[in-house]
């Protein structure tokens, strides 16, 4: 089978696969750019492939160069196209746009774990950017609620020596629900 044929092949198995996801969009009839991750995520990125003449036979031009990925690091979008480089050396002589982008959805999380999140805020016409450097195994600290002493008094009386709520707290007495109907149902 000709190049072009397989081409046109995966280019129609593509455009059924992705048909209606937003991630997915088709550039030209040989070049096809992915989102992985979700729109608001600050770990998404942008994976970008093109196909020479002679693809599959040729690996496919991988590029991250776009404006959407410009928070991510040099070294990080380095490391992606590497390891995207050796799952073509794998799959050469196959189509492998679909497999790439799974690849990537798959192993976003390994990818992108030491890259710096950054939380960009605006107020009136001042904006600032924060970088917060994300540990892989980052507990979240909770603020506990202040209360007043009333608060605390009434919490109190309503609660057990532990802090919780009595058995049956909430339950409702089907006697008294019985006898608050009409008098037409006797």
């Amino acid at each position: 089978m000709a190049a072009n044929e397989d081409q046109e092949m995966e280019l129609e198995a593509l455009r059924s696969i992705y048909e209606g996801d937003e991630c997915f969009k088709e550039l030209s009839p040989v070049s096809f750019q992915y989102r992985i991750g979700e729109n608001g995520d600050p770990k998404a990125f942008l994976i970008e492939i093109s196909w020479p003449e002679t693809y599959p036979q040729t690996a496919p031009n991988i590029s991250m160069n776009a404006f959407f990925n410009n928070t991510i690091s040099l070294s990080i979008k380095q490391s992606i196209l590497d390891k995207l480089m050796e799952e073509v050396e794998v799959n050469l002589g196959t189509a492998m746009t679909y497999t790439l982008f799974e690849y990537a959805k798959d192993n976003k999380e390994l990818f992108m774990e030491n890259q710096p999140v950054h939380i960009v805020t605006s107020v009136g016409n001042n904006i600032s950017i924060r970088t917060h450097e994300v540990a892989p195994s980052s507990k979240k600290s909770h603020k506990k609620e202040q209360l007043s002493k009333t608060q605390k008094r009434k919490l109190a009386d309503k609660t057990d020596h532990k802090g919780e709520l009595p058995r049956g707290w909430n339950w409702v007495d089907v006697i008294k629900l019985s006898k608050t109907g009409s008098k037409d149902d006797e």
